[in-house]
């Protein structure tokens, strides 16, 4: 959730820190803040509730010089949005800085110890606790940053990664995670620091990803160190990231969420290179070839998500079930962590998360884990926490996604879903070879078609104009578009702060139906699938009590036309795939109605692109 960067070489800092954390705005943030230490020693703490524009004006008058520092942007957990709250934090004889992102969960326990010892706290956080724990081991036994560091993580129950500076080793930054994402870019005689990639690589294509319980040493002049809290000393591997720095900025769209869905063909057509062979009527996931056994003798799937991802496994449920029929759960990782699940060593879990580092869902593969299941991870950020903690899985391969509201994600984990329920189900030989082929043939004209719900983008802009008075939503779908239906008014939810809400459509009249009048615009999706005339049904009930309808149709379709207020025509395609189109207009519905509301579209409040906490 909250942005870490740091530098250390000769450049000066400064600009390298807000440059990167203005690369990660896009994981939600309410302040800001940089340490650095200066040629005399001296270190020096800005910071500003607000964006990094707040913290750059702040600044303006004072010493940023420096050629190591630390910056961080905070969203918030313990203490409310304020400068006072806002990382890098002070020890409390200011020779430490230090900036965190997680939760440490026994931080009351360790404060109220501190305070015993006469150590005063400045502010509200659970991060000030551990910089003040680290100096008092410091002092108390008279040891350095890395050995202290060592021994008070070893008294800390939570989440973390973290940045450390001491004034009286100016030449070294300390940094180490547990359960949240830390990243070191290798220089040319300079290290960088990033809670992701994307602060990094307009410096470097070396990175070394940190695994729970490294400590990493960055000195100047010195190869990387990386130890564990014993201190033994590892050898991590370095990788090679692979990200466009183009990726990364507007292309001249003005909102990064507008970019990432019109890129969606593009992304779905690499997301399927080298997977879906149209020529030879093939579709190959690796991980299907190396681990068919464990796949084709599980006794039931069971997906773990949240969110958008969450939605996208309803779909894959569907699939996997019509194609495979092998029973398929899907939970949010949220409550499957907590609620004692019976797994065994018979089922396949499924964790899909875009970052790789949702909190959840990682709880809930180290649970599976635990309990013998196989996991098979669904991934965009290459080298993230999830793919190295399953036994195999595949990337979705769309591309950083810097809006907060997912879109192509979203597409790509579908798309992904898709391809392993063909794939298992070729195996299985529980498809039909004309349906197989079918399936296989359309997949292949889905970017295209993609494409073509795209050139409604002015339509649906003008749409929206009409509905921005509008205070609720209520979508409906059946079968694969039910979860459509949710990932739509989701995305309205997030970005335009209107309240939406998701059903079955059948649900409609057991309960929702109550609140339709002339005020309640319903965005009903109603392609010409085996459930149309059943949609239609609900449609006009819906108009018998004066509802606004905005249909999502087959291209041709004359019937729903003549009933609905508006209607939003999509090519025609097979059931199973409606979903990697219906999903477009609505993606531009939420975004078009939310700029016309004034909302900051891709930083919306409250909300964090990589939910690192629980």
């Amino acid at each position: 959730m909250c942005g870490i960067v740091g530098y250390i070489g000769d450049k000066e800092a400064f600009p390298i820190l807000i440059k990167g954390l203005r690369r990660l705005e896009y994981r939600g943030y309410d302040s800001a803040g940089v340490a650095l230490i200066n040629d005399d020693n001296n270190l020096n703490v800005c910071k500003a509730k607000g964006k990094v524009d707040d913290l750059v004006n702040y600044c303006t008058d004072k010493n940023v010089s420096g050629t190591v520092g630390i910056a961080h942007t905070r969203w918030a957990t313990h203490g409310e949005p304020s400068q006072v709250n806002a990382h890098p934090h002070y020890s409390q004889s200011h020779n430490l800085a230090i900036i965190h992102n997680g939760i440490i969960e026994n931080y009351a326990d360790l404060k109220k110890k501190l305070v015993a010892k006469g150590v005063t706290f400045q502010s509200d956080t659970d991060t000030e606790v551990l910089v003040q724990l680290i100096e008092y081991v410091q002092e108390r036994k008279k040891v350095d940053l890395l050995t202290a560091v060592q021994l008070a993580l070893r008294e800390v129950i939570g989440a973390y990664a973290i940045a450390l500076l001491d004034r009286r080793d100016p030449e070294q930054i300390i940094a180490a995670r547990n359960q949240s994402p830390l990243v070191v870019g290798i220089g040319d005689g300079e290290f960088f620091l990033g809670s992701d990639a994307s602060p990094i690589v307009e410096y470097t294509d070396k990175v070394v990803y940190l695994e729970d319980g490294n400590i990493a040493v960055l000195r100047k002049g010195e190869d990387l160190k990386v130890v564990n809290r014993l201190n033994r000393e590892l050898n991590p591997e370095i990788q090679t990231v692979d990200i466009n720095l183009g990726q990364l900025e507007k292309g001249g769209y003005p909102h990064f969420m507008l970019k990432e869905i019109f890129e969606q063909p593009e992304c779905i057509t690499n997301c399927m290179r080298g997977r879906v062979n149209v020529d030879t009527d093939n579709v190959v996931l690796s991980a299907v070839i190396d681990y068919k056994k464990q796949l084709l003798n599980a006794n039931r799937f069971i997906i773990v998500a949240c969110g958008t991802s969450w939605h996208a496994a309803l779909i894959g449920k569907q699939m996997i079930e019509n194609f495979c029929r092998i029973p398929v759960e899907v939970e949010y990782a949220s409550e499957f962590r907590y609620r004692n699940p019976v797994i065994t060593n018979k089922d396949v879990i499924i964790a899909i998360s875009q970052s790789g580092e949702t909190a959840d869902t990682l709880a809930a593969v180290k649970l599976a884990h635990d309990n013998g299941a196989f996991i098979y991870g669904i991934c965009n950020a290459i080298g993230s926490s999830i793919p190295r903690a399953t036994d195999t899985g595949s990337y979705i391969h769309v591309g950083p996604e810097i809006g907060v509201a997912s879109t192509k994600a979203f597409t790509g984990q579908v798309t992904v879903l898709t391809m392993l329920a063909l794939a298992l189900a070729k195996e299985k030989k529980t498809i039909s070879a004309e349906t197989y082929l079918q399936i296989v043939k359309e997949l292949h004209e889905i970017p295209s078609k993609m494409g073509k719900v795209l050139q409604l983008n002015n339509r649906i802009a003008d749409l929206s104009r009409t509905f921005t008075y509008a205070r609720n939503f209520l979508y409906l779908g059946r079968g694969y578009s039910y979860p459509v239906a949710l990932e739509g008014a989701l995305k309205l939810k997030e970005i335009s702060y209107i309240h939406a809400e998701g059903y079955p459509a059948a649900e409609m009249k057991h309960g929702p139906i109550a609140l339709i009048d002339s005020d309640m615009p319903v965005v009903v999706i109603a392609t010409h699938n085996a459930m149309y005339e059943k949609v239609l049904s609900n449609i006009q009930e819906v108009k018998a009590r004066k509802g606004k309808v905005i249909a999502i149709v087959t291209e041709g379709d004359d019937t729903i036309s003549r009933i609905a207020d508006e209607v939003i025509e999509l090519p025609t395609t097979i059931e199973c795939l409606e979903p990697l189109l219906a999903t477009i207009p609505l993606q531009l519905l939420a975004y078009h109605i939310a700029v016309c509301k004034g909302k900051n579209v891709d930083q919306p409040r409250n909300l964090a692109k990589s939910v690192t906490v629980e």
